[in-house]
């Protein structure tokens, strides 16, 4: 990026008008057109941070050669070459260790591009005008000029110059240190040498709005915003690695020791015990120690999570944080909201009452009905170009509403006018506009029948406006309660005249002594995928719990149409004033008694995490909203909603739904099991072959036997490690995958059953391999030293080689039969077997190329024998999963 793209402006927009702005800009309030965003794209370039330096192939193919044991490997060969003039053993050595640091760059490079994909997939958004109409486009695509619309929950994509603020608040902490919310307003500030705290006319790129909307000319990007200054100015932070690396690394480190020792232990016992030419064994030693050693194991499990994460990302689960993808194997708890996951997100109208009496929606309203109007004055809804509505589904249901029912909202907004809002939050529950009307003013409330019938002091009948009664609004109370029977959402509608609008606006003063309009029942009717998903989870042991702010009647409706409780089970309802009452102490020991929250709060779903996790559940919850970050940032795997979420919430997120659909949680909880269980796969394949190379060699050592040469270790690691495991990474899912209980917090890669699999599979290969070298020395097929040695040393580099080929096949499946998963159903995996295959044979059936390697051309017979020791990995392995699976089952 050029030195022009960096500089930008330098202005001081905050102390200049808005007029004044735009015209330094060349924008209008209208926004850009395409010909000006073309040309300043071009320009500033695009609006995102810059990435730092990457590494570029030869740095990533040198630092493969930073390990202690290759660069011994390598000092031991040229050692070798100059002690014994053997040259030959040393280049082929020299050749394999620069093939696994090709293969090494390859997985490294293959890890990145997944995980740069997942970055491009997950880039925030921005709603902004341009040409005149209102679109939304990606963050980086953001240019000088553009006005961008604010609103609760988004972060503010670049440095804004403000020019509305409607009770906008915007948190600043990363920038300023301070957690309070700033207040901001349109006015001049006078002094150019103001903080970036008292720029209260400016909205900064990476802050969050937390209250109101707003909008604003983008005045800097990228790196010329306040935070790309601070990242320009910060060196490069070290890399940190997740809990899984640590977990991986640990293992590494703890085989490396007991690796190293048992080399070193053969080196002494074949050296000063049994008279083996000390060069010869340094080399094996540290051969069998590079070979044994899973050093590629932390690349080969970041690719199989990345090869997840694309396999989710089809499927509508966007991961944004890698680690993420393991996690959700063990996932025990789905706490849900419901509008929009576990229902369609798109509101309809069903009933209202008004005048006393409860109507169909299809029953016709005057255009003058109060209730008709608040709804639609009351209401953010937005029409773009198209006719398409953008808002809240509640609000535009709404808007829905009114146009069936003729109501003419642009030519009664001409008529009566907007000048103030007080617009909607969680606390209040309420959202108010006030309208001009002539010498007086509107004020339209809509909001939580609960909540507002205490503000209510006046009632419209047909004829006149009178004093509500007890009675009446018994009755209000009573309609409220059929239609969340009903499952349907109740929001009440209530308004009054005011002289004057007051300079400030305040609830207790705009929302009180109002008059009652009416009610108006929705519902959001259940994803037709929803209840299969939730039947589905609970078969593998997950329990669903929901959330919404809906009625506590309308809450248990729906979750009993959904299976998630059992139809008129109270007891399995809670809301959140209940929750209120209750201790820590008392909800943690009743929480497991809940499937269902309504009437809560954000703030609620933190304790309801807590409580989960203190019992050692793994607890995934989803949010949408700018108080749910912290339920999001508590719980094991935060899920944010691609569609209805908040940029705020989708950071804090491991998770981003692309169709806010519970069942696509359900579906990654299932890859989520798929890639653990691979993994489990790749590392009991990688460890039981290296177990069998471990102690072929060790007990050939005590035994005086020559089984290996140093590159015949060192040719069976590079073909056998890299391509079947990532291979085995790419399995699909077992069939019976969702029938059984999450493994929980506490497991591990070698729980069920893969720590005993490693052992006895490893100990059996071991002892294939040593009786076909053993078979070979006691009925040599030729005459002569020099002739049994080298079948015997062939034969035995074949049998170890095949026998882990072979092996790959029984790991499909921990401890389901192989004939049962399908034993060619992966393609990768055949290829990959394949291509070993090929590489193992060639070194022993190419002339020339089975000189080098120090191996012989064998005949049939010996080739039945390593073929048959080989396969016999396979119904030996068959024959003990049988019997693990008839003593599990009795």
């Amino acid at each position: 990026m050029s030195e022009q793209k960096y500089q930008q402006f330098s202005n001081a927009f905050y102390a200049q008008s808005e007029s004044e702005v735009l015209t330094e800009l060349e924008a209008t309030s209208s926004g850009l057109n395409s010909d000006q965003v073309n040309e300043r794209v071009s320009k500033y370039g695009p609006n995102k941070l810059d990435d730092g330096k990457k590494k570029s192939l030869l740095q990533k193919f040198l630092e493969q050669f930073k390990d202690l044991m290759i660069l011994v490997l390598l000092a031991a060969a040229i050692i070798s070459a100059v002690v014994s003039h053997d040259v030959v053993d040393s280049v082929i050595i020299l050749a394999v260790v620069i093939i696994n640091a090709i293969l090494g760059v390859f997985q490294e490079s293959r890890a990145e591009a997944a995980i740069e994909a997942l970055k491009k997939m997950s880039t925030p958004h921005a709603n902004v005008l341009r040409n005149g109409d209102t679109i939304t486009v990606k963050s980086t695509e953001l240019v000088p000029g553009d006005i961008v619309l604010l609103e609760a929950g988004d972060v503010v994509p670049a440095d804004l110059r403000l020019l509305e603020s409607n009770s906008l608040k915007i948190e600043e902490s990363a920038l300023t240190g301070e957690s309070v919310s700033v207040e901001k307003e349109i006015k001049i500030i006078d002094d150019k040498q103001a903080g970036i705290g008292d720029r209260v006319n400016m909205a900064f790129s990476n802050s969050n709005v937390t209250y109101g909307r707003g909008n604003g000319v983008v005045v800097n990007t990228g790196m010329s915003t306040e935070v790309g200054k601070i990242a320009g100015m910060l060196a490069k932070a070290d890399e940190t690695t997740t809990p899984l690396k640590q977990n991986l690394n640990h293992l590494g480190k703890f085989l490396t020791i007991a690796i190293v020792i048992i080399a070193v232990v053969m080196y002494v016992v074949g050296t000063f015990f049994n008279g083996m030419d000390p060069i010869k064994m340094m080399l094996t030693s540290i051969s069998l120690a590079v070979a044994a050693i899973p050093e590629g194991l932390p690349a080969i499990v970041t690719i199989i999570l990345a090869l997840g994460t694309q396999v989710m990302a089809k499927r509508n689960a966007v991961i944004r944080k890698l680690p993420a993808v393991e996690t959700l194997g063990s996932t025990e708890i789905i706490a849900s909201d419901k509008t929009g996951t576990l229902t369609l997100n798109q509101m309809t109208v069903e009933k209202i009452y008004t005048f006393n009496q409860q109507q169909s929606a299809e029953t016709k309203l005057s255009t003058d009905n109060m209730a008709l109007k608040v709804m639609n004055f009351a209401n953010d809804t937005k029409i773009s170009q198209d006719g398409t509505m953008i808002g809240d589904p509640t609000e535009t249901a709404l808007i829905t509403f009114g146009e069936k029912h003729n109501f003419d909202l642009d030519n009664k907004l001409q008529q009566q006018p907007r000048v103030a809002e007080l617009p909607f939050d969680s606390d209040r529950k309420l959202m108010s506009t006030i309208h001009k009307d002539g010498e007086r003013s509107l004020v339209a409330v809509k909001g939580a029948p609960d909540i507002l019938l205490e503000r209510i002091t006046k009632i419209q009948t047909t004829d006149w406006i009178r004093d509500i009664t007890a009675e009446d609004k018994s009755v209000i109370l009573q309609n409220n309660q059929d239609m969340a029977k009903q499952a349907l959402r109740v929001l009440e509608m209530a308004y009054k005249y005011i002289d004057e609008v007051p300079g400030e606006l305040n609830s207790d003063e705009i929302e009180n002594n109002l008059i009652f309009a009416g009610l108006v029942g929705m519902i959001d009717p259940e994803r037709a995928e929803a209840a299969d998903a939730v039947r589905v989870a609970k078969a593998a042991g997950v329990r669903p719990l929901m959330i919404t702010g809906d009625h506590r009647d309308t809450a248990e409706a729906i979750a009993a149409r959904l299976g998630i409780i059992e139809a008129g089970n109270d007891a399995a309802v809670l809301t959140g004033a209940e929750l209120d009452q209750m201790s820590t102490e008392e909800f943690d020991e009743k929480v497991e008694n809940y499937s269902v929250y309504a009437r809560v709060s954000p703030e609620h779903k933190v304790r309801i995490v807590k409580a989960w996790q203190k019992l050692g559940k793994v607890v995934a919850m989803t949010g949408d909203g700018v108080n749910d970050a912290p339920a999001l940032k508590q719980a094991d795997i935060g899920i944010g909603m691609g569609i209805t979420g908040t940029e705020v919430s989708k950071g804090a997120s491991d998770i981003v739904l692309a169709d806010d659909n519970f069942a696509t949680i359900v579906v990654a909880v299932q890859e989520g099991r798929k890639v653990f269980s691979n993994i489990q796969k790749a590392i009991q394949y990688l460890l039981a072959a290296n177990l069998g190379e471990v102690l072929t060699l060790f007990i050939a050592t005590l035994l005086a036997w020559d089984t290996m040469l140093p590159i015949h270790l060192l040719w069976i690691n590079l073909v056998t490690d890299t391509f079947p495991a990532i291979a085995l990474g790419m399995e699909p899912a077992e069939s019976n995958l969702m029938n059984h209980k999450p493994r929980g917090r506490n497991s591990n890669f070698f729980s069920g059953g893969i720590l005993s699999s490693v052992v006895y599979q490893g100990i059996f290969e071991a002892a294939m391999v040593l009786m076909v070298y053993a078979t070979a020395i006691m009925w040599p097929v030729h005459s002569g030293y020099n002739a049994i040695h080298a079948d015997a040393l062939t034969m035995s580099f074949a049998t170890l080689g095949l026998i882990q080929l072979f092996h790959a096949f029984n790991v499909k499946s921990v401890h389901q039969s192989i004939f049962k998963v399908g034993l060619f159903k992966n393609k990768a995996f055949n290829w990959a077997i394949l291509a070993s295959l090929v590489m193992m044979m060639v070194v022993i059936l190419v002339p020339g190329l089975n000189d080098a390697f120090r191996v012989a051309h064998l005949d049939i017979h010996q080739w039945v024998i390593v073929l048959g020791a080989s396969f016999a990995v396979i119904p030996f392995v068959e024959l003990v999963k049988l019997v693990q699976r008839k003593i599990k089952k009795d």
